[in-house]
């Protein structure tokens, strides 16, 4: 993880009035993706005491390599107790954040936009790793104390989390801050608030996890409230020439709860505010009773609606697994970015594959060239 890399980034070529819609460059701010392809925050459950380590790198790094033009951490805890296991990356320390700099130092040498998600797990923190069975852990067992909206377990005769008083509240949003100025120093590029997939902010956005009497909940203005101070508190410390992006799950597949309705109210006001440049919109994860059609693109109409209703930037993800697919979904004006997550995950080289079915002529790492098939 030396200053070496940067000899290893191609020339980026100029795109031609042919260049497909996925290997346009983006305009984010100052910033300029080299395509629209962007590595979806998969969690590795890879980390100790938060800190990122080889395999952080290498599984990032790959997909630099591969040609991603963005390339996102997975879900990072702005504090301890927002891990969603012990296993999970953080960035509420100096060590953290200088562990995580030749990470971001070496993402942007091959081409890419170095980007990080910092989250909060609230109710769903304190588990153990999906292969695990991501069964909870009591505190008794070195597991901590869970907070949420309210005081409601995310499954039936789960331990209940703590509800968040203002200190907490405060809390939190000073820690998104304090992470987001530390993602800075450490040389991202982007930074993605994640919203979503039944988290705190997302706990606070849905009638279903949230069912607080004071501001932060019950209307609508009063649920945005937490994911609102955040935003203010990571803009107070991220530059406006930088992109702030926000993952959202834009339903949650049960009735009476967080829906594209409201997920289109969310986002118009953060058109209005001007300071988030683009939603990611995936869905659910935030009540076991959902019931999720899964298909090819079953997600890419949120982003569609969302892109067309509220006039914002949006990036869609969800089982979109082939060029052609990715392409007509930009080509359509249904997105603007594809998110991958399993395709990526399981193809790292997937862009450059992508490029050579679409007829576009991607640069490849010079050490690679050998390896390009014409």
């Amino acid at each position: 993880m030396t200053s070496s890399a940067a000899s290893l980034a191609p020339a980026a070529a100029t795109p031609a009035a042919s260049t497909p819609q996925l290997f346009r460059p983006l305009p984010l701010r100052s910033v300029t993706a080299r395509n629209r392809i962007m590595l979806s925050p998969l969690c590795e459950y890879s980390a100790r005491e938060g800190l990122p380590n080889d395999w952080h790198l290498v599984h990032l790094g790959a997909r630099a390599i591969g040609g991603a033009g963005i390339v996102c951490t997975e879900a990072t805890a702005v504090e301890p107790r927002g891990r969603i296991t012990p296993a999970c990356l953080g960035l509420w320390n100096d060590a953290q954040r200088d562990a995580f700099a030749g990470i971001a130092r070496f993402v942007q040498a091959q081409g890419a936009v170095p980007g990080i998600q910092l989250a909060h797990a609230g109710r769903k923190a304190s588990t153990r790793p999906p292969w695990e069975k991501g069964t909870a852990i009591s505190p008794a067992d070195g597991g901590w104390e869970t907070i949420a909206p309210s005081a409601l377990p995310y499954s039936p005769g789960g331990r209940a989390p703590l509800e968040m008083t203002a200190r907490h509240i405060a809390e939190v949003v000073a820690a998104f801050a304090a992470a987001a100025r530390r993602a800075l120093e450490a040389g991202f590029k982007l930074v993605e608030v994640h919203a979503a997939h039944g988290y705190l902010i997302h706990e606070f956005l849905s009638p279903l996890t949230n069912r607080r009497g004071d501001g932060y909940g019950g209307p609508l203005p009063h649920r945005l409230r937490l994911l609102e101070e955040v935003l203010d508190a990571v803009r107070g410390v991220w530059p406006s020439s930088l992109p702030l992006f926000v993952r959202i799950s834009a339903t949650d597949w049960v009735p009476g709860g967080w829906d594209l309705e409201q997920s289109l109210a969310l986002a118009r006001r953060l058109r209005e505010r001007g300071d988030v440049d683009l939603v990611d919109c995936s869905s659910g994860g935030n009540d076991p009773r959902q019931q999720v059609p899964v298909g090819p693109g079953y997600q890419v109409p949120f982003a569609e609606a969302i892109r067309r209703e509220a006039g914002i930037a949006t990036g869609a993800v969800g089982l979109i697994r082939e060029p052609r697919q990715a392409e007509d979904i930009l080509a359509q004006g249904r997105a603007d970015v594809i998110v991958m997550g399993r395709m990526l995950m399981a193809e790292p080289h997937w862009p450059l594959r992508a490029a050579k079915a679409l007829g576009f002529e991607h640069p490849w790492p010079n050490p690679y060239l050998r390896a390009k098939m014409e």
